[in-house]
């Protein structure tokens, strides 16, 4: 690649990227907003038994707060390499346009991983009990699946961006968490 990229993550991208980046910046994408109806047989569930991760659905005058990651020409064909092995569950890499909230705020082209109702892993809606429920019962390679939602709300909190999908799935799983300690 010619040209430094940006990486837009929503997900466990926001918290733990795992590549080098030469800058990183809170970040907004307009009309997507974030869902956790993808289904993660590969890191926080397992083949049977998915847990559910974010992905992104289209949706007129919807906004969706992450974290963006300026990845240098010289390393971004290995970077991606990389990121599409990570994010081999279904996900696919698509152009973007970003609103990085600097001091300037400045619209880029990014890119970034969306799992459509066409992938295999595809879960779709649900309640948010239900998701919840699923959540606390998923664990896989990369830990268990409510640890997933924590650490998504604990980020999103540090941006200063409000998510009420998350935060209520985190509540819900936080009240069956604490259930199950009794």
């Amino acid at each position: 690649m010619s040209e430094d990229i940006w990486v837009f993550g929503y997900g466990s991208l926001v918290w733990r990227p795992d590549f080098d980046f030469a800058e990183k910046c809170p970040a907004t994408v307009n009309n997507w907003v974030r869902r956790f109806w993808q289904g993660s047989t590969d890191h926080r569930g397992v083949p049977g038994k998915p847990g559910r991760v974010v992905t992104l659905e289209a949706k007129e005058g919807g906004m969706c707060w992450g974290m963006a990651y300026r990845i240098v020409a010289a390393n971004a064909k290995p970077i991606i390499d990389a990121l599409n092995f990570r994010e081999k569950g279904g996900y696919r890499l698509e152009s973007v346009k970003l609103t990085l909230h600097m001091e300037n705020p400045l619209s880029v082209e990014g890119m970034v991983y969306i799992g459509t109702p066409k992938n295999p892993n595809y879960l779709g809606p649900e309640t948010t009990e239900r998701i919840a429920a699923q959540v606390v019962a998923s664990a896989g390679p990369s830990g268990p699946n409510y640890e997933y939602v924590l650490r998504l709300a604990e980020a999103l909190r540090n941006l200063g961006a409000h998510d009420w999908h998350v935060f209520e799935i985190e509540k819900f799983v936080r009240e069956i968490l604490h259930q199950k300690k009794f």
